[in-house]
């Protein structure tokens, strides 16, 4: 992978948790697919581009990210099948 391209994607990344936050605070009862699948969207394309520009700490971050998100989505999973 190009350094161009793992910047666009840290950036992409960047962009996806920074609105995935935004979402959540702004709505009263956000939907748990956006706001988890856009996060764990960003914390991926991160990770990527950590995998280029190594920093060990953001690196580990992104994997606690990652299993929050997953996390997140099979909550939402559960719940929607459970008719919750």
């Amino acid at each position: 992978m190009t350094e161009t391209l793992a910047n666009v994607a840290g950036f992409i990344g960047m962009a996806c948790i920074i609105f995935a936050y935004a979402y959540t605070t702004k709505l009263e009862r956000p939907n748990p697919f956006v706001q988890h699948g856009v996060n764990l969207a960003g914390a991926v394309l991160l990770t990527i581009s950590l995998l280029v520009h190594m920093n060990p700490a953001s690196f580990v971050l992104e994997f606690f990210w990652m299993a929050i998100a997953i996390w997140g989505l099979v909550k939402a999973f559960r719940a929607r099948s459970t008719g919750q």
